[in-house]
């Protein structure tokens, strides 16, 4: 039986990849997407393993409620995957309330 970990804590500086900004890390849980135009790059299978293959940039097309917060909706550009990730507290809100006021349908 092999040991499949869910989770590896990843919270690194980067620089976005889709607007430049320079990320730094969160401190309190693992940075997974940019705070300033809230993409993210397709990496991990499970959060901060970094197995994907795919490398695609994940664009934010709807917000969800959970449970007191936000989860962010990804569709990966290059294999369409779907995948969902936590609001930071320093996410950019304007946006978060523009992509709430604007759904992209999930199939």
């Amino acid at each position: 039986m092999t040991d499949t970990k869910k989770f590896t804590m990843k919270d690194e500086n980067f620089v976005c990849e889709v607007c430049g900004f320079k990320v730094s890390p969160l401190g309190y849980t693992a940075r997974d997407h940019c705070p300033h135009c809230l993409c993210s790059k397709h990496v991990d299978i499970n959060p901060g393993d970094r197995k994907a293959s795919c490398h695609g940039i994940l664009r934010p097309i709807a917000i969800q409620n959970f449970k007191k917060s936000y989860k962010i909706i990804y569709k990966c550009e290059t294999c369409g995957l779907i995948k969902k990730n936590i609001v930071a507290k320093d996410d950019n809100l304007d946006l978060i309330i523009e992509i709430m006021s604007h759904p992209t349908k999930i199939n």
